[in-house]
């Protein structure tokens, strides 16, 4: 159901009149190439008009109109006049009158008894004839019974059959359809109303229930076409309506709610039909090889702290909120009016400004939010305090939306509003569920323009998956779920924390504000802390407490660089992180913060071997702060307690202490600082066992819960490291984590973690043995020094350009050159940087690997081939410039 317009006049008729149109087929004779050249003449007429900015909505009903009689005239080409029984119907969008450029065609054939048999030949005909034009028709045949049967058993087909329309054909057969299918036989408008919502929430539930995902679909996910599609159903259902707009004339909607949902329909349109006229096909998918291009047929440039491309889909993802406000206020009063009608109910107050009817709070009066605006805020502090509360009455839903703009600087100001704001955070229970809906009703944004700000604004690469204000209300979430019982089996240890916590409401501040400044130019954490501290003063807090959200915003990426970029086993390290952090206290509340915040920035980015580095630094920092930090651990006291605990797992192998200790002595000490108690008595036994003549022994397990490790033990040979990440990059594995080591005596003890390629963790056991074989097979072959890999790079990944940029700092502590990568993902890139180290004479000592995305964000720890770091800038430069080369080439 679409705007009001009557197909067979209006601005569609006037893009395609129907006389030109017959007299352009009959001029051709009728001919496929009179059909073809018209329906080409049509949509190259289409396109010129959507350049020229026409309004979509007279560009989808103008090709319906096209086809309308392309259709006509091809049934009174083939079918007689006096064909009777037999009637060719419009059904689902098109039904509506709306077809994009390579929308699906739905007709319907609805015929008597005996008529299909009876013209069986010529229906035949007409239906090779639409193929040979190239009008792809989805088409159907059904008597009045079987579409009345087939209804009954699908919500979907008296769908599709509430919106038919008849094109040409027996009017009397058609109106027998209609009436069979009113809601007295069928259907009965309650039980519509409940399968229609059912169908969408269900269809929410596939998009996560958000449309700010990085590829949405225009047509499908929340806040799409097809949630007005919804209304439309409801209305023609409930009302027996033709349009939407008698929504309004039904007092269901006001002029500009009724404008502003025409306004959403007509851009969607528009995006759409950008979409199928980029592609030459049916694409409902706004993907990032669209985005680009979508952007700039809109007209958007970029400026200097958005590119076209975000500021366009901030466009998009700020029209379908407004959507979906206006979707949540229609469903609602349907379901008052339809389900729940209850006027003699009585209302419970709850103060002297709202009360509970039926479940769902409402405003005592509808000026309530003039004379109070800060009653805005209020109300969502209200169903906080009160769970069993449903929801919010439409009613008071549309005052929400009316009054929002009331709330101004002396409204922010007030101790009113600033009272009832914090006490959301301090009350925590609900707290994510009602910033979502104040999102939603454009309270937050109203009340913070800051929020108001990100709301919508995206960032085109692969490691953001949601738009900024979404992503902000996701770690806030997760911030919350370490505080509630029914989650503590998700993340038990982070929960075990939380509950060490003095004020909650402080980690869901630094939540809610640490990414609040992007999109303004500058450093975000900067800007944010300054920000956040102000809010917090403003808002009653402590000096104390201020300086801690401030810190927490301005130092919200500390501990995830650290883990996953430096390497832990460096006692450097972890003293600079302590001295940072300053406190314990401190350290709590960022380690929570920051898995709240790698959880809700992308969900692949999650996983065991993040979670045992976090955890892994919080116990490093936290025993250092319980030292003192200044007398940090050592490195030899690290190893030795290592080395202590893997006795005793040694011992209940069988493996005696002297055994151990006296192959031990042939390996470095990073050996034992960098590797966990389980892994060295994973490692030693069959090191031990091994004849040289069944090398190279290549070990699969999962060890502690942190991925999948591989070890090798093998002679130390030329392209080992290339060699090796090369085949497990051709069993398409992610490697997060690779350490290095040469014994004495010519040995290598290589380890790596992997995951498989989506992130997900390897447990079958035939996967552990594919990877050992694979890894067996090659290192063991003298005569193999290159892997080619032949995994193509992702279609996404295609869209994005990240030059490579090398940099280089010196680890003096440990003799060793730390080199930094940021360079474009692409298949087999270890590899590729391996044999680049191969050749160039340098040792790799360890590797942090880091995907970020469409981006390999890593650290190479590196020496010489005498195992000295690498100072001379010559040799520096000329590193630097053979990757960068090889790399961009790579990937160009």
């Amino acid at each position: 159901m679409g705007a009001e317009i009557d197909l067979a006049d209006e601005e569609a008729a006037g893009i395609f009149s129907a006389h030109r149109i017959r007299s352009r087929l009959a001029h051709g004779g009728h001919s496929i190439a009179a059909f073809r050249e018209t329906l080409k003449w049509g949509s190259e007429r289409l396109n010129s008009l959507f350049h020229e900015g026409m309004p979509a909505d007279s560009l989808v009903h103008a090709r319906s109109h096209l086809v309308d009689e392309v259709l006509r005239t091809s049934w009174q080409k083939f079918l007689p006049d006096s064909a009777s029984g037999l009637a060719l119907v419009a059904v689902g969008g098109y039904g509506r009158g709306e077809l994009l450029p390579h929308s699906d065609i739905d007709i319907l054939l609805l015929h008597r008894d005996g008529a299909l048999e009876l013209h069986r030949t010529a229906l035949e005909q007409m239906t090779a004839f639409g193929w040979d034009i190239g009008l792809e028709v989805g088409q159907s045949a059904r008597t009045v019974e079987e579409c009345v049967a087939e209804a009954e058993k699908d919500i979907t087909i008296i769908t599709n059959l509430l919106e038919a329309r008849l094109l040409t054909g027996d009017a009397d057969l058609f109106r027998a359809m209609q009436d069979a299918l009113t809601p007295d036989k069928l259907w009965p408008v309650k039980a519509f109303f409940e399968a229609k919502k059912a169908e969408q929430q269900n269809r929410h539930r596939k998009y996560d229930d958000t449309g700010y995902k990085l590829e949405p679909n225009v047509k499908e996910s929340p806040g799409g076409l097809r949630d007005i599609h919804t209304i439309g159903w409801v209305t023609k259902r409930y009302f027996g309506a033709q349009t939407l707009g008698e929504l309004r004339e039904r007092g269901f909607l006001t002029k500009q709610e009724c404008d502003e949902l025409f306004a959403g329909q007509d851009f969607l349109w528009r995006v759409r039909f950008a979409l199928h006229m980029l592609t030459g096909r049916h694409e409902d998918r706004l993907l990032f090889d669209h985005q680009i291009k979508v952007a700039a047929l809109f007209g958007y440039e970029d400026d200097d702290h958005n590119r076209a491309v975000e500021q366009f889909m901030q466009l998009y993802y700020r029209t379908i909120k407004s959507l979906s406000c206006l979707n949540d206020m229609l469903l609602q009063l349907f379901e008052e009016a339809i389900i729940q009608p209850q006027p003699g109910v009585e209302p419970i107050a709850l103060n002297p400004r709202f009360q509970v009817r039926g479940g769902y709070i409402e405003a005592r009066t509808d000026d309530v939010f003039q004379r109070h605006p800060w009653a805005l805020i209020e109300i969502f502090l209200l169903l906080q305090q009160h769970p069993k509360i449903e929801g919010i009455r439409a009613q008071t839903l549309r005052l929400i939306l009316r009054d929002g703009r009331l709330i101004n600087d002396h409204v922010r100001q007030s101790v009113q509003a600033r009272t009832l704001f914090i006490e959301m955070f301090r009350e925590g229970r609900g707290l994510t569920r009602n910033l979502r809906r104040m999102n939603r009703y454009n309270v937050l944004g109203h009340y913070l323009p800051a929020f108001g700000h990100i709301v919508g604004l995206m960032q085109y690469d692969l490691f953001h998956t949601l738009t900024v204000d979404e992503h902000i209300l996701y770690v806030v979430r997760n911030a919350r779920r370490f505080a509630m019982q029914r989650f503590r089996q998700e993340l038990p240890f982070c929960s075990q924390v939380m509950d060490r916590l003095a004020k909650p409401e402080l980690l869901y501040l630094a939540a809610f504000w640490h990414d609040m400044a992007k999109g303004r130019g500058g450093d975000h954490s900067d800007i944010g802390a300054d920000e956040a501290e102000r809010f917090c003063l403003d808002h009653g807090l402590s000096h104390g407490d201020a300086a801690l959200v401030r810190w927490l915003v301005k130092s919200h990426l500390l501990m995830s660089l650290t883990a996953q970029k430096q390497d832990l086993s460096d006692d450097a390290v972890i003293a600079e992180f302590t001295r940072a952090v300053g406190s314990r206290q401190r350290l709590d509340y960022l380690y929570l913060l920051t898995c709240a915040d790698i959880r809700g920035t992308n969900p692949a980015l999650w996983n065991n071997w993040r979670d045992s580095l976090l955890k892994e630094l919080y116990n490093l920092a936290a025993r250092s702060f319980e030292r003192g930090i200044d007398n940090p651990l050592q490195a030899e006291e690290r190893g030795s307690e290592i080395r202590s605990k893997a006795l005793v797992l040694l011992a209940a192998q069988g493996v005696g202490a002297e055994q151990a200790e006296a192959e031990w002595k042939r390996f470095e000490d990073d050996y034992f600082v960098r590797q966990s108690a389980e892994e060295l008595a994973w490692h030693l036994p069959p090191v031990m066992a091994v004849q040289e003549q069944d090398l190279p022994l290549v070990l699969v397990a999962t060890i502690g819960g942190r991925g999948t490790s591989v070890f090798i033990y093998t002679r130390d040979r030329d392209h080992l490291f290339g060699l090796s990440t090369g085949v497990l990059a051709r069993l398409g594995l992610n490697i997060l984590d690779a350490r290095l080591h040469t014994t004495a005596d010519g040995f290598v003890l290589d380890s790596y973690v992997v995951m498989e390629g989506d992130n997900t963790p390897i447990t079958q056991p035939v996967r552990f043995e594919e990877i050992r074989t694979a890894l067996r097979k090659v290192l063991s072959d003298p005569e193999v020094s290159t892997i080619d890999v032949n995994r193509r790079v992702s279609q996404r990944l295609k869209h994005f350009n990240t030059p490579t940029h090398v940099h280089f700092s010196q680890d003096d502590t440990r003799g060793r050159t730390i080199l930094e990568l940021v360079t474009a993902d692409q298949p087999g890139l270890l590899s590729i940087i391996g044999r680049v180290f191969q050749k160039r004479g340098i040792l790799l000592n360890a590797a942090k690997i880091g995907t970020i995305g469409e981006r390999a964000e890593d650290v190479f720890y590196v020496t010489d081939r005498m195992h000295r770091p690498i100072v001379d800038d010559g040799t520096l430069h000329d590193l630097r410039e053979v990757l960068v080369r090889t790399l961009d080439r790579d990937t160009a």
